[in-house]
């Protein structure tokens, strides 16, 4: 919505801030070259930035201008042209990939449009660039080394590090895209606890969330499983790149024998992290946090998990569910790392994993770090070191010392209190 302002430049208008298609106050705005503005989901329900079916939606909602193709659009374009030059130089023209190559520069050409001006790109209001990750830290979220990744996004928490992209040549890919890509879970929980956008694009407009699936747009096993189920309970949109679909998936899901993936993806809230409301039989129960793992058609059902120690298991219905994403203040549970070594911190009530977070995002002691977690963390260096060979006695030597450092430290606070 714009408003010329009198005795102005005819070029000069003033961009409101309410959205010209929910007419309600725009969300991420998008400012077309006509000068409309729209929320950015808005517009891309309008005008798939990935799939035009429709002439008119290639035209503003308003005046009917061109909306000209976004950045993404463009890259994937230009990616594609670059691929075919290649292949055509190698004089690699007769092969599979050439023609494969053509068919989606051709569907590239066709959703750019023929009127494309060459130069006019729709970008949306942040125009700062990405961090451009190094190399070795693609290679190491591939190798599974997170120790790297992780102290290379630290090192410099002023730049959004979580949200690096590789180099324009490897597509523009995000951390949290390679990192799915490459079933890494824990390193996925990591990065959207440190603020990764979940639905952040490759340049191509892959998204985590279909890095998830294969070729058969089905989850790469019981990874891309989980995966899946860990995007969904973060926000994570369907499949919005090129040839990804909600029914698309479900469609092979049932085709392939796998009912439970596909209920739960056809469902509203199915994967989703959940506030408990309304429970009149536990009442105690609402405000709790859930994720609700299963979907139940013939009852419209749930079967969620308590976000708690004990993880109790109920059936609740939709009434009885409110949709509350995960967020880097509000997750639910925390992933840490600590001596190379992968920890989980479950709690009791979100409020508790809030104070944690706050907590650790002011460098404070974490003071929910029970004896439990600690034993856990012991537990599993015993195992590594009975994994690489060491006998009782060393195990029993190695832990006893620092159980025995830890009491005498513990007791040296005793008596300075007394």
């Amino acid at each position: 919505m714009t408003a010329q302002i009198d005795g102005a430049d005819a070029a000069t208008v003033v961009t409101e801030t309410t959205c010209g298609i929910c007419l309600e106050e725009s969300k991420d705005p998008l400012n077309l070259p006509c000068g409309h503005s729209f929320c950015d989901g808005c517009l891309d329900g309008w005008r798939s930035r990935y799939k035009v079916e429709e002439e008119m939606r290639r035209r503003c909602p308003i005046c009917r201008a061109r909306i000209p193709p976004s950045k993404e659009m463009v890259a994937l374009l230009l990616t594609l042209q670059k691929d075919k030059l290649k292949l055509e130089v190698s004089n690699n023209t007769s092969s599979e990939r050439y023609h494969r190559t053509c068919g989606l520069l051709k569907e590239a050409e066709e959703r750019v449009g023929a009127d494309w001006d060459g130069v006019t790109i729709l970008e949306d209001n942040d125009d700062k660039p990405p961090v451009v990750m190094p190399y070795y830290i693609a290679r190491a979220i591939r190798e599974g080394d997170a120790k790297s990744v992780l102290k290379w996004i630290n090192a410099n928490r002023r730049e959004d590090r979580a949200n690096a992209t590789s180099g324009v040549d490897t597509a523009s890919m995000p951390v949290l895209y390679i990192a799915a890509a490459c079933g890494q879970l824990a390193l996925m929980s990591h990065l959207l606890q440190l603020g990764a956008n979940v639905d952040g694009r490759a340049s191509f407009g892959g998204t985590a969330m279909g890095s998830t699936f294969n070729d058969e747009e089905l989850p790469s096993g019981n990874i891309g499983s989980e995966g899946v189920r860990l995007l969904l309970s973060w926000g994570a949109s369907f499949f919005p790149e090129e040839g990804r679909s909600r029914e698309g998936v479900v469609s092979s899901a049932r085709r392939y024998g796998q009912r439970v993936l596909a209920d739960l993806l056809e469902s509203e809230l199915g994967g989703r992290r959940c506030e408990i409301t309304n429970l009149s039989a536990q009442p105690e129960l609402n405000g709790k946090t859930c994720v609700a793992d299963e979907y139940l058609p013939a009852s419209n059902q749930y079967k969620v998990t308590l976000e708690t120690k004990c993880k109790e298991v109920l059936i609740l219905g939709p009434d009885n569910l409110k949709r509350r994403d995960r967020t880097p203040q509000d997750c639910g549970y925390y992933i840490e790392f600590k001596n190379g070594r992968t920890i989980r911190h479950d709690f009791d009530s979100s409020e508790d994993c809030k104070a944690f977070v706050a907590a650790v995002n002011r460098d404070e002691t974490q003071p929910v770090v029970t004896e439990e977690a600690e034993a856990r963390a012991e537990q599993a260096a015993a195992e590594l070191l009975a994994e690489l060979g060491l006998d009782d006695t060393q195990l029993e030597s190695c832990i006893g010392h620092k159980a025995k450092k830890s009491r005498k430290k513990k007791g040296g606070k005793r008596k300075k209190r007394k």
